[in-house]
């Protein structure tokens, strides 16, 4: 019938590439650029967000092109000092920080919130100027939520771990997990270059990306396991590639479906979603990649002996 064949494929139907021949450069180029984003998240670090950072953040909008020193006079004219202004988004939006009070004083919850009235206050004086958002949270709020975030980030791995190691071997486990972690440290680089702020958006966003770099390695490898019961003697390095070229018309349609939907978000999504979407984007490329040039290879390094040691050589024929 007409309808049994896709209407598009992205590689051909019995694709044969030898992607284990190159699975040193792969694992030694994932290792450069792994260690230069852990020098990275050292010097210079990450751009901490307000989550956990600690301050006060306020988003407004301008009648028209902002004028900084306006604004920096109306600020002053309301004895806020030290404020942080700057552009973001379109022309017309601001954006301006504040250290909170210290948390060590009486009245710091009222001081900040005297504070925060002080900047809307400030805005409002300006024609047409109107303030979008306004928040605030305290060092101890945002010492507890980073807790919080990396304790999420090392029980995803530690879950997807368990559930790798239970539905295969223990050298898929290990393969994926590692390949997730590599994957992890160059979304942290690619956070450090960009300037992105990290905050619980951008947890969610690495959370997102373990979850589907995780979906994309679990198609390879149940491919994997079919294909070790069916060629009993074929080596594994021949197996690998069969298997990634089995799916790599399924892994590369996924992959694109899911970049064409977050590409919008990035372009036209504004300042709140815009980096969420980016990291997305940068974490479907890296995910996709590092199933084929990273988490195949770790396996068959592991893999290479035990997962043939039960192997039997074909009967003979008399």
């Amino acid at each position: 019938m007409m309808f049994d064949r896709p209407l598009l494929r992205f590689v051909p139907r019995g694709t044969k590439i030898n992607f284990m021949r190159g699975r040193f450069i792969g694992l030694a180029t994932s290792a450069v650029l792994s260690i230069a984003s852990l020098i990275l998240f050292f010097h210079p670090g990450l751009t901490l967000g307000l989550d956990f950072r600690g301050g006060i953040v306020v988003e407004a909008r301008t009648q028209g092109p902002a004028d900084f020193n306006a604004i920096r006079a109306a600020l002053a004219a309301q004895h806020v000092a030290a404020a942080g202004v700057q552009s973001f988004g379109g022309p017309d939006d601001v954006l301006i920080r504040l250290d909170t009070p210290p948390a060590s004083e009486p009245d710091h919850e009222a001081r900040t919130q005297a504070l925060v009235d002080s900047v809307r206050h400030a805005i409002t004086t300006l024609p047409g100027a109107q303030v979008l958002r306004a928040d605030a949270v305290g060092a101890s709020v945002s010492a507890e939520l980073f807790r919080n975030g990396m304790l999420a980030l090392g029980l995803s791995l530690l879950m997807i771990l368990a559930y790798i190691w239970f539905r295969f071997e223990w050298e898929f486990a290990v393969s994926a997990v590692v390949t997730l972690v590599l994957d992890l440290t160059k979304a942290i680089g690619f956070l450090v270059l960009t300037h992105f702020e990290f905050d619980l958006v951008m947890v969610a966003a690495i959370l997102t990306i373990l979850g589907y770099s995780t979906n994309d390695k679990v198609v390879v490898y149940d491919r994997v396991r079919e294909n070790l019961r069916k060629y009993r003697t074929m080596p594994l390095a021949e197996l690998i590639d069969l298997s990634i070229n089995e799916t790599l018309s399924r892994t590369l349609g996924t992959s694109s479906t899911v970049f064409l939907a977050a590409l919008p978000l990035a372009l036209f999504g504004g300042a709140s979603l815009s980096g969420f979407a980016w990291v997305m984007l940068f974490g479907i490329v890296v995910g996709t990649s590092s199933s084929i040039f990273i988490a195949a290879p770790i396996l068959l390094l592991l893999g290479e002996k035990r997962l043939r040691r039960d192997a039997r050589p074909p009967a003979r024929t008399s």
